[in-house]
């Protein structure tokens, strides 16, 4: 572990692992697509997703999976907007929870995949 990856609130924030994947391994990434889809549909309704893969420090290869909607959504009586929609994702405008309501919400989003 590194302090990048506790940054974002690993272990908690995590949803899936898969851990020293082959090169044939990649067939997977479908399937996950699919479950992450299908979880995040669960739990909120979006109108666009985007995958962002950003590994400037941390070395595990990972995808940050960004729902993307017009209109907020509350979670827990918080309110996320979507600064930056229809354009780019507004990483920097992102809202800030902290550790429990951060696992408490990587919890939610995990219970739903299949």
């Amino acid at each position: 572990m590194n302090p990048t990856i506790e940054k974002f609130g690993y272990p908690a924030t995590l949803v899936h692992e898969f851990a020293d994947l082959p090169r044939e391994a990649f067939a997977e990434q479908a399937d996950v697509i699919a479950a992450v889809e299908t979880a995040l549909a669960r739990f909120t309704s979006y109108e666009r997703i985007n995958y962002l893969m950003l590994m400037m420090v941390d070395p595990n290869v990972h995808f940050h999976v960004i729902p993307r909607y017009a209109e907020p959504r509350s979670w827990n009586e918080i309110a996320f907007a979507d600064e930056g929609w229809p354009g780019p994702p507004r990483l920097d405008r992102s809202i800030e929870l902290d550790r429990k309501l951060l696992q408490t919400l990587a919890g939610k989003v995990a219970a739903n995949f299949r």
